[in-house]
């Protein structure tokens, strides 16, 4: 009688869409393993199709997918490759949204809206993942919407070392782009060490029900100006905070953010606008046509890896951010 073979080890299996292959390859080089081979096209109606060509059963599967436009279509076909995964018999699904996607409907704001957040979580737990892991939620909140682990990871070792090698630390001063941002902003000064200063929404009183006037709350006059934000859309608001800014003295404005979704016209804004520089990281991609001169792109690739390294190991991805030093930071 032959005896059974059994396994001692577990075995890591990182599986990826195909909204931002770069990004995925780029994990994978890191954590020394290749991506998993995976079937994936679309019938002539739209609908996604997905088959993985090597067997996941019993494995610990990470499912990354990055939700850029097409939206909607990259949230679909992550949620196909996890039914995919539970119904191959995979131990462990986590799925790997670097942007969640509907972040920003955390809440209702009026009557007969959704909670879009809440869903998405609903959505990936139904389809059977275990646990989620993203960079930077749009609130803290979201973390709670999901019935099971979320890795919430954040980008701000990289961003800070980054901006910490460009200027002199007595020079910067950290700018909250509105009060909802506050609390990340004083994470930036405890890091760097710099002051806080916050723009300030308030009505114009002479044109009721339309103008907004911003309001620098904190010495900007002089300093190199760091406005820190989770995502940078239509670049709209950033510009506007940022002419505030040198209206108020500032010598230099450099804006940094996680996700760079950058939807027209944010290019021709930010580049012809003031601002120096605008540094984002990689966890969306960002095609040629939206790039321009101002615009530095960090890879978030070394943080995906090391998160899945340490939920794979049962490690703590907590102390990843746990003092996290401020050093030298790569760019692409």
């Amino acid at each position: 009688m032959t005896e059974l073979v059994v396994p001692t080890q577990k075995r890591l299996v990182l599986l990826a869409g195909r909204s931002h292959p770069e990004l995925a390859n780029e994990v994978a080089e890191r954590l020394g393993i290749p991506l998993s081979p995976t079937l994936a096209y679309d019938f002539a109606n739209g609908e996604i199709f997905v088959r993985f060509q090597e067997s996941v059963r019993g494995c610990d599967a990470f499912v990354l997918q990055s939700h850029t436009t097409p939206i909607n279509k990259w949230i679909m076909e992550q949620l196909i490759m996890v039914d995919a995964l539970k119904r191959a018999s995979a131990k462990r699904i986590t799925v790997i949204a670097p942007f969640y996607g509907y972040a920003r409907q955390d809440k209702k704001h009026r009557g007969r809206e959704p909670i879009s957040a809440r869903l998405m979580a609903d959505l990936f737990k139904t389809a059977g993942a275990d646990r989620l892991m993203s960079v930077d939620l749009h609130t803290s909140q979201i973390q709670g919407f999901f019935d099971g682990p979320v890795d919430h990871l954040f980008s701000l070792p990289l961003l800070a070392s980054y901006v910490a090698n460009k200027v002199e630390d007595h020079r910067i001063t950290v700018v909250s782009p509105d009060a909802g941002r506050v609390r990340v902003a004083e994470r930036w000064t405890d890091v760097l060490g710099a002051p806080l200063a916050i723009i300030h929404k308030r009505r114009d009183p002479d044109i009721p029900n339309q103008v907004r006037v911003l309001e620098v709350v904190g010495d900007v006059r002089d300093r190199v100006c760091v406005v820190v934000d989770d995502m940078i859309d239509t670049g709209g608001t950033i510009v506007k905070a940022a002419e505030t800014l040198f209206d108020n003295g500032a010598a230099d404005v450099i804006v940094v953010a996680t996700h760079g979704i950058l939807s027209d016209p944010a290019r021709e804004r930010l580049q012809n606008s003031r601002i120096s520089e605008v540094v984002v990281t990689s966890t969306l991609p960002i095609p040629e046509e939206k790039r321009f001169p101002k615009l530095t792109i960090l890879s978030i690739a070394p943080i995906l890896a090391t998160a899945i390294n340490e939920v794979f190991t049962d490690g703590s991805v907590t102390s990843m951010f746990e003092d996290a030093p401020v050093g030298g930071a790569s760019s692409h």
